[in-house]
């Protein structure tokens, strides 16, 4: 190849490339490139504005109408998942259950319990219904530090039957009479609408065993008359 022939092969090369370096330059100036914070892309979500109902909240119950209908089988089948640390003939992982509804906090004979059960026996006379209702739904934000590392059961449902299987496994507690009006107060608190004085009428001489503990709900009369406070 001769030196001319050479030069104008080279020459067009670079005229190539410098015409391809030009584009280049001009097309980003003309369409430069956004930069996002991060990738994705957007999309249009429309406001939820059909005011949909507030979940219900979580206050015991009237334990006088929801104990006589729950579902007892059910319970057992639930506390399946208590069955590798409690029984009801001895002592375990956890103390034996026999009689627990009804019985003194940190009372079975033989079981060494918590520092902190201790404390909470100190004060409350007896596991009632609303104590192990709110026990059972998450021990360790109940009484922080106890043994029960059970993460507990969510539903109030599955809380109603457990308690209901437990209350037949030689509990000596009574079930109250009903009194619907019972469970007012607290659900007034959370925010739910209650029972007017008018239609309130709550049963008279409903009891059973109350108690202050740590973390139970705070109750107050459903009316100012002589009605029976919530138990």
């Amino acid at each position: 190849m001769s030196d001319l022939t050479f030069n104008k092969v080279a020459g067009a090369v670079l005229a190539t490339g410098l015409a391809i370096f030009g584009l280049r330059e001009l097309s980003s100036g003309v369409f430069g490139d956004e930069k996002v914070e991060k990738p994705g892309f957007a999309v249009e979500v429309a406001a939820d504005t059909t005011g949909g109902e507030a979940a219900a909240a979580d206050v015991p119950p009237d334990w006088g109408t929801v104990l006589p209908k729950a579902d007892v089988a059910a319970g057992e089948a639930t506390f399946a998942k208590c069955q590798s640390c409690h029984s009801f003939a001895a002592n375990g992982t956890g103390p034996d259950l026999m009689g627990v509804v009804g019985r003194k906090p940190g009372s079975e004979a033989g079981f060494s319990y918590s520092p902190v059960m201790q404390a909470f026996a100190a004060k409350q006379p007896i596991w009632d219904y609303e104590h192990i209702y709110e026990f059972i739904k998450n021990p360790q934000a109940y009484l922080p530090g106890s043994k029960m590392t059970f993460v507990g059961l969510k539903k109030p449902e599955d809380r109603i039957n457990v308690i209901a299987f437990l209350h037949t496994k030689g509990s000596t507690l009574p079930i109250p009479a009903p009194n619907p009006a019972a469970a007012a107060p607290a659900a007034a608190a959370a925010g739910q609408p209650t029972a007017t004085a008018a239609t309130a009428t709550p049963a008279s001489g409903a009891g059973g065993p109350t108690g202050a503990g740590p973390g139970a709900p705070s109750q107050q009369p459903a009316t100012p008359t002589g009605a029976d406070k919530p138990k």
